[in-house]
């Protein structure tokens, strides 16, 4: 499944090479990471622009992830369901001062619950003869998060709600802009507060403090824009009330994307996301191996300063994130 959507979406990226480009623009990153329910928690920084904003000028965004997310595993020792679906809505401000420093903030509200996807997905596994991984078995739009070891249940979470989640804090310096603005470089930062209530998944119970670097490589050929970039850097974590007992204090995680822009209102893109697992002593890899993220989609640009991502996240490696995620994300410079 995941080669023939890579084998698609190159060939949608080849067609744009056909098409008329009239201006150039920036073409940025999808804003979202992993939204498994024992990883979202933890509050993985989105990646950002290579560009800080202007000074004097400021952006706001708006981002919409919803999850659907089956989990199903049993051996010995332990046993883990992960059944349900989440949406995660991002409010975002980014204010940039003097000519190379950028402040912001993120406030998430997140819902939990049964959702009502599971059919959808079941009749499109079937329908392209893939497997439903036993989600066929399991009651429809059910919410249960359970985590048992030894007999001991570390995670037990059946109740839907909504509410505040963690809020997060960032800088950022650019570090190199090439006179065409087309090669950036910048050096990211956030620290991520316990304001979420770890009981109902909605926040960590953690401080953590990320870095990581970020940056770009665009082009202007004759019939497109085509832009590379990427990212890597890592968090650092207080103990937090989530797994605790299994909880790593470094993760390290990094970005590659591409993207292409045949005229200036429309780009296509394609995005991996990956990090280190935040959990040890488990043999269930959707505890203890590191994760991968493949979103596709693109961008629309209704003016020069507002825009629309719109994207589809699939997991690479399957089990360690979700089955399928729909991101939007709404943006508006001033």
């Amino acid at each position: 499944m995941m080669k023939n959507l890579v084998r698609g979406a190159c060939f949608l990226m080849l067609l744009t090479l056909c098409a008329a480009q009239s201006e150039a623009i920036d073409i940025l990153p999808f804003q979202t990471q992993n939204q498994s329910p024992l990883i979202a928690v933890y509050g993985l920084p989105a990646i950002g622009s290579a560009k800080v904003a202007a000074g004097s000028e400021g952006a706001l965004r708006l981002t919409l992830d919803h999850a659907n997310t089956y989990v199903n595993e049993l051996n010995a020792a332990e046993s883990l369901v992960l059944d349900g679906e989440s949406t995660r809505l991002m409010v975002s401000g980014r204010y940039g001062i003097g000519h190379s420093l950028e402040l912001g903030i993120d406030v998430p509200f997140l819902v939990a619950g049964g959702g009502f996807l599971d059919n959808f997905i079941e009749n499109y596994h079937s329908t392209f003869g893939f497997p439903n991984g036993g989600r066929e078995l399991a009651p429809k739009n059910r919410l249960l998060y359970r985590y048992q070891k030894n007999g001991v249940t570390l995670l037990n979470m059946e109740q839907s709600g909504q509410g505040l989640g963690d809020v997060s804090m960032s800088a950022a310096w650019q570090i190199y802009r090439s006179a065409d603005s087309r090669r950036n470089l910048t050096l990211r930062g956030s620290l991520k507060l316990p304001t979420g209530d770890a009981g109902t998944l909605r926040g960590s119970g953690s401080t953590n403090l990320s870095a990581w670097m970020i940056g770009n490589w665009g082009q202007q050929f004759s019939l497109a824009q085509v832009t590379i970039f990427g990212a890597a850097g890592a968090m650092g974590l207080t103990k937090g009330r989530v797994l605790s007992d299994r909880q790593r204090p470094l993760v390290g995680f990094g970005m590659l994307g591409l993207g292409v822009s045949p005229a200036d209102w429309i780009e296509l893109k394609i995005q991996t996301n990956a990090h280190t697992s935040f959990y040890s002593d488990s043999d269930f890899k959707e505890l203890s191996a590191a994760s991968a993220q493949l979103t596709m989609g693109g961008a629309l640009h209704f003016t020069p300063k507002t825009s629309l991502d719109i994207g589809v996240t699939e997991d690479i490696i399957v089990g360690t994130s979700p089955d399928v995620v729909f991101h939007f994300s709404l943006s508006h410079t001033f």
